[in-house]
This record gives structure tokens, sequence and C-alpha cells, in this order.
């Protein structure tokens, strides 16, 4: 698996740590999908290892958690994606003009499937847009409309929607919603009672959209560095140097109360600070597996993010509606029946069967070239 992923590389010119980064954003939320992280925090939640564990939840407000950073970096790597893809098509002759279409398209695509999964989840038609995919939509269009331009005019342009969230968050106080950093009180649930009819009971909310395209925006201006002509120490510098300022920028902001971070309405500090997080990680992955060569167990990752769409669609439909309950009664209920396994554990058993399910499914997608795009 090794030689074909090395193969792949230098044949197609493949940056892996793109799709290494993408199948571990993957992973993890394909092990939420499974129900991993919940079963391992009702072992004991008072447990030493229970403040790592809720690492892998969204936090209730204002802070920042790890699970945080998930939503950002799917965000950002689909930017990458999408400027290294359009690069290529530049090269066979294609138009910006004529790349418009598919771009319009798969947004569109990407927009009907967010809605029907939230269909799915209540299990009757619903009219909802906090689905990742249907912010994805927005963002990608925002991102493809100025992906010509140079990089210091796109990243003002990302400030600029850093600015506008301010603006409204802060600017338009409607009655019941007039307190801009208070979940259910502030602009963007008010915006939603317009767009849906109501407001998210956790606090999410759908123009979370406008600054989150600044992650789609920031991923365009990485894949466009790192597949430039500049030097490897020069691109690893530049995505550390952008990290840490947009962490400085994004933590300062907070800490002087400013602006709170709250991953809830994406307000602007936390789009910094996530970002800055989702920057370094990147310049860490593509020193470990680009630079250095590091691609032997890259494939364990590589095999789900090259279907990253499918096994997302997959997990939280049949997976979440099927999949778990049925190979839970296989693995985790049996043991419990037939070894007398405690619950909770075997509610972790089950989980992580479920996740290796999937993988091996994605697997084996890989082996036979099945790849899945909207």
């Amino acid at each position: 698996m090794e030689k074909i992923l090395t193969a792949d590389h230098l044949a197609k010119g493949r940056l892996v740590s793109l799709d290494v980064m993408r199948g571990m954003i993957m992973v993890l939320l394909c092990a939420e999908s499974c129900r991993v992280y919940e079963a391992m925090l009702h072992i004991d939640p008072a447990q030493p290892m229970g403040g790592l564990i809720t690492q892998f939840f969204h936090h209730p407000w204002h802070g920042l958690r790890f699970w945080d950073l998930v939503q950002p970096a799917f965000m950002f790597m689909a930017g990458a994606a999408m400027y290294i893809s359009y690069s290529r098509k530049l090269e066979k002759g294609q138009s910006w003009r004529d790349n418009l279409g598919h771009i319009l398209m798969r947004s569109l695509k990407l927009f009907i499937c967010g809605v029907a999964l939230h269909c799915v989840y209540a299990d009757k038609p619903v009219w909802e847009l906090w689905n990742v995919l249907t912010q994805l939509s927005f963002t990608m269009i925002v991102a493809y409309l100025i992906i010509n331009r140079s990089y210091t005019w796109q990243l003002l342009f990302s400030i600029g929607l850093l600015v506008l969230t301010e603006v409204l968050f802060r600017g338009l106080l409607m009655p019941g919603f007039d307190q801009p950093f208070v979940e259910g009180k502030n602009f963007g649930a008010y915006a939603d009672t317009l767009l849906m009819g109501k407001i998210n009971s956790d606090g999410w909310v759908t123009i979370n959209c406008i600054p989150t395209a600044t992650h789609t925006i920031w991923g365009v201006l990485a894949g466009k560095l790192l597949i430039s002509g500049q030097s490897t120490g020069y691109k690893i510098k530049a995505l550390i140097i952008a990290g840490v300022v947009a962490l400085v920028l994004g933590f300062g902001l907070d800490l002087s109360g400013i602006t709170p971070i709250i991953k809830r309405i994406s307000t602007s500090s936390f789009v910094m600070v996530s970002g800055g997080w989702v920057l370094l990680i990147l310049a860490a992955v593509y020193w470990l597996i680009d630079v250095k060569g590091n691609v032997k167990y890259a494939w364990i990752f590589t095999v789900v993010g090259m279907n990253a769409i499918f096994i997302y669609l997959f997990f939280e439909t049949v997976g979440v509606q099927w999949l778990n309950g049925k190979v839970a009664i296989f693995s985790g209920d049996l043991l419990q029946l037939f070894f007398n396994l405690p619950v909770n554990v075997a509610a972790v058993v089950s989980a992580l069967t479920v996740l290796v399910a999937e993988w091996f499914l994605c697997y084996w997608l890989y082996q036979r070239n099945i790849f899945f795009k909207l």
C-alpha cells in the first residue's frame, strides 16, 4: 500500500499530506457518528481521562475544545482541494468561466445533501440549514468567485467577512435578539427565524457561513502556496507564521474582552483561532508526509479521505439509522450476553467495531478505484 501511494504521489503530483489530513478529519467525524466518544465518556465521566474525552465534544458556548477545530478544518481542506483541482483544469485549457458551472452545480448538490440530512435526523421533512454541507455550499461559491485574486486581495476579503460578521451581530439589534454573544439572543438566531422560522436549540446559526467562508478562502490560499514553486522551507515557514498570527489575533480578541471565542456562532475570534490551529496542523502534516516522506502509514487515512463526501453521507444516514445498531447486536451485545461484559464497555466495543467496519468499506472502495464525487 505504501508503494501504491508513493507511485500515485509521483505520477499525479498529489500532495499526500492533503489526502491524509482530509482522511484524519473524516475518521474523527466517523468515530463521532459511530458514538465512540460518547461511549467512552459514559464508561466513567469522572475518570482521569474524562477531561480528555470531553475535548471530542463541542464547547457549550464560550471557549474552545479540540472538536471545535474539525469543522473549520473540513472547510479549509475543501478550499485547498478546490484550488488544486482548479489549477489542474487551467493547465488543461479550461477557464475560470468554464469551471464556474461545475462549482455551482457541486454547491447545489452539497446544499441538497445538507438539507436532506436534517430530514434524516428529524425522520420527517424539515427545512433546516445548519449542516456543514449546507454551509460549505455557500463558502465554496464565495471562495471560487475570488480564486484568481492575489494572496493579499483574498486575505483582505476574508478579513472583511469577519468585520461584516461583527457589524451584523453588534449593529443589527432586533427586539429579543439584541445581545450579540448570548445564545439564542443574537442576530444569527434572529436571521434563523427569518430563514427557517425557528432557532437551533443548541445555539447554532445559519449565517455562520459568512465568517466560516474565511476558512475556505484560507484553504484556497494554502493550496495555492503548497503547489507553488516556492521552496518547502518557505511554504512551512509561511504556514507557521500565518497560523501564529491568527492565533495571537484570535486569542487577543477573546482575552481583551472584545469578541469572545464562540464556535456555535463563529465569532471572528473563533475563526482566527481555529484557522490558526488548522494552519499549524497542516504545516506539521505537510512536513511529516510530503517533505520527510513518511508515507508508510498514510494509506490508513488516505483511503478514507479520497471518498470523503461518500463516507460522510454514509455514516450520517445508513450508519446512524441502521448500521450502528445492527453491528452492536453482533459485537458488544454478544460480549455482554456471553461474557458478562459491563454495558458501558460493551458500548465502546460496539462503537469501535462500527468504526472499523466503515473504514474497511472505504478501503474496499479504494482497492477497486471507486471514488464518489459530487
